[in-house]
């Protein structure tokens, strides 16, 4: 499929990587004999961003890793998936990473089980829950919320009263008419799913996620929310006056958990410019199907039930899935097992950003001179500097010291250019190689200027006891 990016440049769209490698598959292996595998492939990949940013975070052209596994059962899907989660976590500590594995969503790609590998940084694109007292996290698209059951007796249930509220639409403007916290009311919003009307419920202090509604419907072919002509066909009111008493019994009504907690709240009467007061849920609606159906806040219990949730960006890395049948099912990918009857591979998806690992960690290990690169993953480990290259004694311990560090394992940037010092040593915080060795006025006496990158430690050290101090600080 040929096309045209927004600056009217050639594009050829590159066809789903998982149908590509399903197909290979499907038309290589036959038997039970020669599964499981798991393949994978490293390249160049390209996207028409709209606004690149941040180097190499959002940019046009990037490298991915991917990876396909293929299983006779679900239970071998659940080891391949193991076992690339644990080594996709290994990679990232070695990369001297701070992430966290999250339960995400799946997105357009499908399957079940899914994990993302988020970096956390400021910067990032996306939000994680994450718990203050255990390992819990997640996506906030998906983060399931605790529901907290509250005890109604406590309190009078009141009447129910019709109020008129000229003009008065949003949360905003209900509570600060009613002179009351939005988490009294109830905001009510009409959904179309497979063009069928749905009513949702959500206290006024929360927000509706679209996701964890998509999960509820998992076959619906659309989950759109109505327009203000259908809002009018089927509750005969315009959005803003809406809510779930007296409406027609074909229109299901799904809350959110919280929304049961609510004593005497407040909700739109389906008449434009009135409002209901003490309404009760329990007691005023009836065939009300309660949900999961809102957003995760910080303050929220965690889901696991230990510690309350907090809030913290992140730069996705990495990303696996359990795909199940999807693919295989679809495109013939079928294996003959013992008994000779051809059955679908179990597939699972994996994938690492290979630039965006690489900005990730630049954004973590910076300060204000330049990159820290740890030292598992700097380009050259040792940064040496010859000072003044017209100086003969400072050249050649600096040609000297270059082989006898190469020939150690090391490797080694010479910076031998004719730049002032200042220049050179400015250029060598910049790069963030972790440890610098400057060759200068004290050559003749063989000694040189040791500085760790992470740190800003300055060391003398003599030339013949640098092999055991740089193998020192190697080592920390």
């Amino acid at each position: 499929m040929r096309l045209q990016d927004r600056h009217e440049r050639d594009f050829v769209l590159g066809a789903t990587h998982e149908e590509v490698i399903t197909s290979l598959v499907r038309d290589d292996i036959k038997s039970y004999k020669k599964l499981p595998i798991n393949v994978y492939q490293i390249q160049t990949k390209y996207r028409d961003e709209r606004r690149p940013r941040f180097g190499v975070l959002r940019s046009r052209e990037f490298i991915m890793k991917d990876a396909y596994s293929f299983d006779t059962s679900e239970e071998g899907l659940d080891e391949s998936y193991k076992a690339m989660y644990e080594a996709y976590k290994r990679i990232f500590s070695k990369c001297g990473l701070d992430f966290r594995a999250v339960e995400a969503d799946s997105g357009a790609i499908g399957g079940t089980d899914t994990h993302e590998f988020m970096v956390l940084s400021e910067i990032g694109e996306d939000t994680i829950a994450y718990s203050d007292g255990s390992d819990f996290a997640a996506n906030i698209e998906i983060a399931p919320v605790k529901a907290v059951v509250t005890n109604h007796n406590e309190q009078q249930v009141l009447d129910v009263e019709k109020k008129e509220t000229p003009n008065v639409k949003t949360i905003e403007e209900v509570t600060a008419f009613f002179n009351v916290d939005a988490s009294q009311t109830i905001k009510s919003l009409l959904f179309m799913i497979n063009e069928e009307p749905v009513l949702i419920l959500v206290r006024g202090d929360h927000e509706v996620n679209e996701i964890k509604i998509a999960h509820l419907y998992p076959n619906a072919q659309s989950i759109e929310l109505a327009t203000i002509a259908q809002t009018n066909e089927y509750l005969g009111c315009e959005p803003g006056f809406i809510g779930p008493l007296q409406v027609k019994d074909s229109i299901s009504i799904i809350a959110d958990h919280s929304v049961q907690t609510i004593v005497n709240g407040i909700c739109g009467a389906n008449d434009r410019d009135y409002h209901f007061i003490n309404v009760n849920v329990d007691r005023d609606v009836s065939d009300l199907q309660y949900a999961d159906i809102r957003f995760i806040q910080e303050g929220d219990p965690s889901p696991d039930g230990k510690g309350t949730i907090r809030f913290a960006r992140g730069i996705e890395v990495g990303h696996v899935f359990k795909l199940g049948t999807k693919y295989s099912e679809a495109l013939g990918a079928s294996f003959l097992n013992e008994q000779g009857k051809a059955e679908p591979m179990i597939m699972g998806c994996y994938g690492i950003g290979v630039s965006r690992t690489i900005a990730a960690i630049v954004e973590q290990n910076h300060d204000e001179n330049g990159i820290v690169w740890p030292k598992n993953v700097s380009p050259f480990d040792i940064h040496l500097i010859t000072i003044n290259m017209k100086d003969d004694t400072q050249r050649e311990l600096g040609e000297q010291l270059y082989g006898q560090l190469r020939n150690m394992n090391y490797d080694v940037l010479f910076d031998d250019r004719p730049e002032r010092a200042g220049v050179k040593f400015k250029d060598s915080d910049l790069f963030g190689l972790p440890i610098r060795i400057a060759i200068g006025k004290r050559a003749a006496e063989q000694i040189v200027e040791v500085k760790i990158r992470m740190t800003g430690e300055m060391l003398e050290v003599k030339v013949d006891e640098l092999e055991s101090t740089i193998k020192q600080l190697m080592e920390k």
